[in-house]
């Protein structure tokens, strides 16, 4: 790369660009902090303390400069810089975007000194006939999907039962949805089998928000005054709308069908979405989304199947940040932690809505060399690109944030006759 410098230097002032518009009503040491937090990940694609700072470049000793960034995570979230995160996330999206809300985990199968480590189901290690638990976190995140179709986090909390101040999940699920309450006013929250909840449907219903939620097998319908199981709705139709949907990362027909019931929990009219031809028993979606044609029928699927968004969210933050590598032992420093790398995942999401001739995204791409021309998430060639770009620095930024002196400094002294 012939101009490489001018590269990095380019890289370097759109990331401090970026998080100095987050921590812009922070203290000057907080807002250091912060840029150093996010260039450091976002350079050595780890959250890993003792790779941020290789990535800094700095002239102090490294033990030093981690335990400057252990303390500063230790403060926690600020939330004026939460505030600013918010605002800017909610620029990027339209006036009642889709919210998708998920649960993941963080395992730390070897950890002992973490605090209020908990038992959660390790995803990738269970299937459907066998869980499998390991010692760790549970993460609940809401993301967001942007106009150019991207998936950016208003919610993000690891948390655990053993927490001394722990009520329930429900609760933390509850948060998010009000959070999506207050920063849109109305929006189309999508969720999968694990929320089919009378508590969810009522909760919704109180912010009066639209939702997707796919309901299991033990969910019962009121149907023509009779209380009626969905499995027997579903067996007794067949899909007679004919559609492409992406499913499991491929292209495939999908059969629909639709019928207005209620559900138990508030007696409101809904309509029940049947998907068949994916998978062994069809699918049954519920939602409160007004239902006149076809192609709302069609809308309310692909809604539910744009779920594998934040699917990858998750994907990307553990493979690309190395979310589950992380050392630090307190809940407010994980939290804390948490919050930055979704600032750099924000990040990733700023630079993929540049326009395709921009030459900086261009840059980036042309250095992760993708093997693909074009892929539906581009989180990970941008990290990969952004990485490569600054592994050509030889300093970090702290040259960026130089301490300001008096011209003048020696010591005057004043005659008095």
């Amino acid at each position: 790369m012939a101009n490489f410098t001018s590269n990095t230097y380019q890289m370097k002032r759109e990331i401090l660009t970026f998080s100095n518009k987050i921590s812009k009503q922070l203290s000057k040491p907080d807002r250091k902090f912060v840029a150093d937090i996010t260039y450091g990940m976002l350079a050595s694609e780890s959250c890993l303390l003792t790779d941020v700072v290789d990535s800094l470049h700095e002239t102090s000793k490294k033990v030093n400069s981690v335990e400057r960034l252990t303390k500063h995570l230790g403060k926690g979230t600020p939330e004026k810089a939460l505030y600013s995160y918010l605002a800017t996330v909610k620029r990027w999206c339209p006036n009642e975007p889709v919210i998708h809300i998920d649960d993941s985990d963080v395992v730390k199968p070897d950890g002992y000194k973490f605090e209020a480590l908990g038992l959660v189901r390790d995803g990738s290690k269970s299937t459907d006939k066998k869980n499998v638990y390991e010692k760790g976190y549970h993460v609940t995140e809401a993301c967001a999907i942007t106009d150019s179709g991207h998936p950016v986090s208003i919610f993000s909390k690891i948390h655990s039962s053993k927490e001394k101040v722990f009520t329930s999940i429900n609760d933390i699920t509850f948060s998010a949805m009000n959070r999506g309450k207050q920063l849109f006013g109305k929006a189309t929250f999508v969720m999968d089998r694990g929320y089919d909840d009378n508590k969810m449907f009522l909760k919704l219903d109180e912010l009066k928000q639209d939702y997707v939620i796919r309901l299991t097998a033990k969910r019962k319908l009121l149907f023509h005054n009779k209380w009626v199981p969905a499995t027997q709705l579903r067996n007794q139709r067949k899909g007679k709308i004919k559609t492409p949907v992406i499913y499991k990362g491929k292209q495939r027909e999908a059969y629909l069908s639709h019928v207005k019931v209620q559900v138990t929990a508030s007696r409101n009219d809904i309509f029940l979405v049947l998907v068949y031809g994916l998978t062994e028993h069809p699918m049954m979606l519920a939602t409160n989304k007004e239902i006149k044609s076809k192609d709302d029928v069609i809308r309310v699927a692909r809604l539910y199947f744009s779920r594998w968004r934040i699917e990858e969210y998750f994907r990307c933050k553990k493979q690309v940040f190395q979310f589950e590598n992380f050392r630090v032992r307190k809940l407010k420093a994980i939290n804390a932690l948490n919050f930055y790398i979704t600032m750099c995942m924000a990040f990733l999401a700023h630079m993929s809505m540049k326009s395709e001739t921009n030459a900086l995204k261009v840059t980036v791409i042309k250095t992760a060399a993708p093997i693909k021309e074009k892929v539906n998430f581009c989180y990970y060639r941008l990290a990969k690109g952004i990485s490569g770009i600054l592994s050509y620095a030889k300093e970090g930024i702290r040259l960026w944030f130089r301490t300001k002196r008096p011209k003048y400094r020696q010591l005057c002294l004043r005659l008095v006759a």
